[in-house]
């Protein structure tokens, strides 16, 4: 078990609600330093509170919350700002400014002096392979180029945690991978990141360990090998001619064809006690598919189980979502007040 000293977050029991919806229910959970944790859940689940509170943007209403060494109990301190990165989801750039005067700046609000802020500007633009546009305005950037520019503002001030909400969103290949590898390198270097993405490559990529929000508290977290070990199984999926889709106890709907609704031993014996039930019987076999046990298979029997509709996780492909407008102010980074 982890000592206090190795972690970056701890949250106990921690509990939020609006009015009389409850959005968080009791959330445990924990990251180390030098790790990654991909926090997985669907749409309404939560997740944008907790990286709130967690930043101290948002105050629990009872439970505990400490980040990076510093206790989050009910007003955000000083110091917090100096420990922690944020690259939201939203694009946060000044677009009249060219790259290199957008990490600067940033980095100026962080508490840089002017020569160490373009020292450390331009250890970013190498890092995230923008040398070539340095000069260059930021509305003018292609999509992926903004999407890295605006990953590289939360690390202006080297911070001991990074919280990046879908940092990979709208990039196109190339960026994608400029990101990753970075994320994993500052992993490397000590730093806690917390990820959330909609695309298990990328979790599997980073090496990351998963936690599923659920319910509002966390299900289960741990290694992609114990959380596939745990909630993931070979299963099938079954169509029949004319988009047919019978019902049959033990199987659910899933787009044009049925699945089982629980993790299956023999996906061959499956499949022969689906075909003999007396509801398939005047339908014709169309197709059969081998799910194989993976990170995306456990996600959705863990969503199953609690029932509801889950946001679409993707386990491979090229990220697509369309780009969101910049912001007027960069929300990249959290202001501090420390000169270095």
């Amino acid at each position: 078990m982890a000592s206090a000293d190795d972690l970056a977050i701890q949250c106990s029991d921690v509990r939020k609600s609006y009015g009389s919806r409850c959005v968080l229910d009791g959330v445990n959970l924990q990251v180390r330093y030098g790790s990654i944790l991909a926090l997985l859940g669907r749409n309404g689940a939560g997740k944008s509170t907790l990286i709130s509170m967690l930043c101290g943007l948002l105050n629990p209403d009872s439970g505990s919350v400490r980040v990076a060494g510093v206790a989050l109990n009910g007003k955000r301190p000083n110091a917090l700002g100096s420990a922690i990165g944020l690259a939201p989801q939203d694009l946060g750039l000044y677009p009249q400014l060219t790259v290199m005067q957008n990490l600067m700046s940033m980095a100026m609000v962080q508490g840089l002096r002017p020569r160490n802020a373009r020292e450390r500007a331009e250890d970013l633009i190498d890092m995230f392979d923008l040398g070539k546009q340095s000069g260059q305005r930021a509305e003018s950037l292609s999509g992926g180029q903004k999407r890295r520019l605006h990953t590289a503002m939360a690390l202006v001030h080297s911070p001991r945690v990074l919280f990046l909400d879908e940092p990979t969103v709208g990039a196109d290949v190339e960026a994608r991978s400029s990101i990753l590898q970075v994320v994993r390198g500052i992993a490397d270097s000590s730093t806690a990141v917390l990820y959330t993405t909609h695309y298990m490559e990328e979790i599997e990529q980073l090496g990351a360990d998963v936690a599923f929000l659920d319910g509002g508290s966390i299900v289960d977290q741990g290694s992609i090998h114990d959380i596939i070990k745990r909630h993931a199984a070979p299963s099938i999926c079954v169509s029949f001619v004319g988009g047919l889709q019978p019902e049959v106890i033990g199987w659910v709907r899933t787009g044009d064809g049925l699945e089982p609704d629980r993790p299956i031993d023999d996906p061959g014996r499956t499949l022969a006690a689906l075909l003999s039930d007396q509801h398939c019987r005047d339908v014709q076999l169309k197709d059969v598919q081998v799910i194989h046990a993976n990170l995306e298979t456990a996600y959705r029997n863990i969503v199953r189980s609690g029932g509801g509709d889950s946001v679409a996780y993707i386990a491979s492909g090229n990220p697509g979502y369309p780009e969101r407008p910049e912001q007027s102010q960069a929300l990249s980074g959290i202001s501090g007040k420390e000169n270095r």
